[in-house]
């Protein structure tokens, strides 16, 4: 139904007839943490199809290209060769070079692979063992869990806690209840700050930017940089081919709740009928952003979590609402003044 557009009009801060923020429609654009099993299980098992003419394609044009290139680069060796033996040698040193840094990259992006895959291993064995209360299971998560975080310096407290504490633990649940609170939720509020200060960066550019493909770059760019850093801070540490696989379990995730409308009635329900009026529509699209940022954000925090979501609180997207209005509202009144 379409619905006549509301003229702007002015207000008080102190007018009772000022809706507050409603919390409602902000719950209804968050991910769903029910479904976030299921896209941990696509990072190991991704779904299979049938022939996929783009990729054969791709894939035969490649070693095409590659053939060529071998080719070039023989015919280049045995030239240098034919000049002079010194640039020939030169040039064949060059080229192990070259050949040892691809298969150095190769083997990071395989071990980033496989990392990203033993995370979400271990996120569906604390699922089972959580959910069926298996006391070796959860013994078995929780040593796996430890080792996984046995370098890192900001887990050392939380790793003595919890070695100290999970003998006297008997139930499946509890345990992994306890892992959650010793080693995770340090992780959790740090991740929280990373959602929030990647929504206000969102928030803010794509308030200020003049060109709507600048936003779109902006927002790809920091969504990709942000799904990056939950996976590492939790860590996954995936490379390009894993960020690609873990980009596609969150859009997954995201995908049970449909798109966000991206109009005035939005607007209003997330920040109330007389805010709404005193934002521009570039403050607006601003505040919009960044709450798509933070759908993101939360999705990449439910898929790249090894532990899920029992003692502790799960974010909510209205928790960034409020600093979204307030940030972005002070940058249209400085970006106005200037």
């Amino acid at each position: 139904m379409n619905r006549p557009q509301r003229e702007p009009a002015a207000f008080k801060l102190d007018d009772p007839g000022v809706e507050a923020i409603d919390d409602a429609a902000i719950d209804d654009l968050e991910p769903p943490a029910d479904d976030a099993h299921q896209a941990v299980e696509t990072i190991i098992h991704p779904p299979r199809r049938g022939i996929r003419w783009a990729a054969l394609a791709a894939w035969s044009g490649g070693a095409l290209v590659s053939l060529a290139l071998g080719l070039a680069i023989d015919g280049l060796i045995r030239d240098l060769f034919a000049r002079n033996d010194w640039l020939g040698w030169a040039g064949l040193g060059l080229l192990g070079v070259f050949a040892l840094a691809v298969l150095v990259l190769i083997g990071r992006e395989l071990a980033g692979l496989l990392r990203l895959k033993k995370v979400a291993r271990l996120r569906l064995d604390a699922d089972r063992a959580a959910a069926d209360n298996l006391q070796g299971e959860a013994r078995k998560v929780v040593g796996e869990l430890a080792a996984l975080y046995r370098g890192r310096p900001d887990t050392a407290q939380g790793r003595a806690a919890l070695s100290a504490h999970a003998g006297e633990i008997i139930d499946g649940r509890d345990l992994i209840m306890l892992a959650e609170r010793d080693l995770v939720a340090g992780l959790d509020r740090r991740a929280r700050g990373l959602i929030s200060a990647s929504a206000r960066r969102v928030s803010v550019v794509t308030a200020l930017s003049p060109r709507a493909l600048v936003d779109v770059v902006f927002v790809l760019w920091e969504s990709a940089r942000l799904i990056r850093r939950i996976s590492t801070l939790y860590g996954g540490r995936p490379g390009t081919l894993g960020l690609l696989r873990l980009a596609r379990a969150v859009a997954g995730h995201l995908a049970v709740t449909g798109t966000m409308a991206l109009g005035d009635t939005l607007i209003q329900q997330i920040v109330g009928h007389g805010l709404a009026a005193r934002l521009s529509a570039r403050l607006g699209e601003g505040v919009v952003n960044g709450l798509m940022t933070g759908r993101i954000g939360l999705a990449a925090m439910d898929v790249c979590r090894p532990l899920p979501f029992l003692k502790e609180k799960r974010p909510r997207l209205a928790d960034l609402t409020g600093d979204l209005v307030k940030l972005t509202a002070e940058t249209g009144e400085t970006g106005a003044k200037l």
